[in-house]
């Protein structure tokens, strides 16, 4: 399956819209993350342990919107926008959401 940020594909003609699509993650911060995390903010660099997090969120996100569109007939999602949102009462938890058109193309 083709996703893209693009409106269309390029060489494909899109004979049919099949309706906007969505992924939505919402992943937590464990405790022992939120230490090593906060050590590397202590000592400076980066936080590998939020970045896998991150990575991985939105990769989920992505794989639940490709399937959602795969339901519904598609054989390519176009003009996906990924959203990042901080949750909960202490920030603890990340919300990805990844949204796009599903099409078919020929």
């Amino acid at each position: 399956m083709i996703i893209t940020t693009t409106p269309s594909i390029e060489g494909k003609h899109i004979v049919e819209y099949k309706g906007v699509v969505f992924g939505e993650v919402i992943s937590g911060v464990d405790f022992i993350k939120d230490i090593t995390a906060g050590l590397s903010n202590f000592f400076g660099g980066r936080s590998g342990t939020y970045e896998d997090e991150l990575i991985k969120a939105r990769e989920n996100a992505m794989k639940e919107m490709e399937n959602r569109a795969r339901l519904l007939g598609a054989n390519a999602v176009v003009g996906v926008d990924i959203d990042y949102e901080v949750l909960g009462s202490n920030n603890g938890m990340l919300m990805v959401t990844a949204s796009g058109t599903a099409i078919v193309y020929a």
